[in-house]
């Protein structure tokens, strides 16, 4: 069994990719400072109070030392991005010490760093090669590339920079690109079919315990109640759950933009400001943590259907971050396009993995 300890942890890409490659392991702790995010991981994946931290300061790795086999994070990234300040000195950039630390204390097997592509680039590399040269001081084997996940079967143009440290000898190599087998249409929920689902209103009617005794309503019965020619329009009669938050769940009216603000989506900018105007993209663009401001079309993903435009749902959002249907949505819609925007890409991970598994001699399972 895999012992693993993440920080900057999102909402568990990492233990995601484990689960999707049905790897047995342990989260011995995890670490984020943001409580909505706390609640998605707490949600989905197997921890307690115990095990959490809030602060990465506050995580002593001497605690864990020579305990995790994985040690693995992304510290935050606005710092080096192309579309942030680029200042290191925001505490923000200056986390990536805190993960530096942590390897010192732990002394993982391996580790993972993940950040945005502009961390090579910022102060003309100078911030780079001094981080670089804090890892290697670590005694690991370090190796670092760029890997977009459309190279990895999601459709989404998402450059993120990898850092891979291994402590023993081994024949680690990045994992080669695949073929791209779908389109960013291929992960849309289908609205066709939302229109046979209750709103919250109705949801409550039909779970009344009153309306249930009454036989008025009734929730995935083995013999259909008596049918009536008016119970659409009053929520009588037999209902089907569904135990999953999949595609034909979602209400994906509420996500069509106003006119207003589909008129500033659609703009290709200002005097200071243009950018090329594009919808229902074969490959998504990166996903924002702010997608839910509705940047413009040459930034955001939209998606268009006769005269509406719509932006991505939460869920559509999970999917092209590699995330399956079952991932349990428990925050609001602001929330949920933050935690994906700043998670990293589920597939992107379980490429990444399978190559680190053949280039190291012990056992994964």
């Amino acid at each position: 069994m895999l012992r693993i300890g993440t920080v900057f942890s999102g909402i568990g890409a990492f233990e995601q990719a484990l689960k999707s490659m049905n790897i047995k392991h342990q989260i011995l702790f995890a670490c984020d400072n943001d409580r909505f995010v706390k609640q998605s991981y707490f949600a989905n994946y197997d921890i307690d109070e115990s095990r959490w931290y809030d602060d990465v300061f506050d995580v002593k790795g001497e605690k864990y030392q020579n305990q995790i086999d994985y040690f693995v994070g992304g510290s935050p990234c606005q710092s080096f991005s192309m579309v942030g300040k680029r200042n290191i000195q925001d505490k923000r950039g200056l986390l990536v010490y805190q993960f530096i630390r942590l390897i010192k204390e732990i002394k993982p097997k391996v580790f993972i760093f993940e950040n945005v592509k502009g961390l090579l680039s910022h102060n003309s590399g100078k911030t780079w090669n001094i981080i670089l040269k804090k890892f290697q001081s670590l005694g690991y084997h370090v190796e670092h590339d760029v890997l977009n996940a459309k190279d990895y079967g999601i459709p989404q143009n998402r450059q993120r920079l990898f850092v891979v440290g291994c402590l023993e000898e081994n024949n680690f190599s990045f994992p080669p690109p695949i073929p791209l087998t779908i389109k960013m249409k291929d992960l849309l929920e289908s609205k066709d079919n939302s229109r046979y689902f209750l709103p919250e209103k109705g949801i409550k009617f039909v779970l009344d315990k009153w309306n249930q005794q009454k036989r008025y309503t009734q929730v995935d019965g083995d013999i259909a109640l008596c049918q009536k020619a008016n119970q659409q329009f009053n929520w009588h009669g037999d209902f089907v759950s569904l135990s999953l938050s999949l595609s034909l769940s979602t209400n994906i009216d509420k996500y069509y933009l106003s006119e207003k603000v589909k008129k500033y989506v659609l703009c290709e900018g200002t005097a200071n400001y243009r950018t090329t105007i594009e919808t229902d993209l074969e490959v998504a663009r990166p996903l924002l943590s702010t997608m839910t401001k509705c940047h413009r079309a040459g930034v955001d993903n939209y998606i268009t259907e006769g005269s509406k435009i719509r932006k991505l749902t939460p869920r559509e959002c999970l999917r092209l971050m590699g995330f399956p249907d079952t991932f349990k949505i428990v925050v609001s819609d602001t929330q949920m396009y933050k935690q994906a925007g700043n998670s990293i890409v589920v597939d992107v991970l379980i490429h990444l993995l399978d190559t680190i598994f053949v280039g190291t001699s012990w056992n994964t399972k």
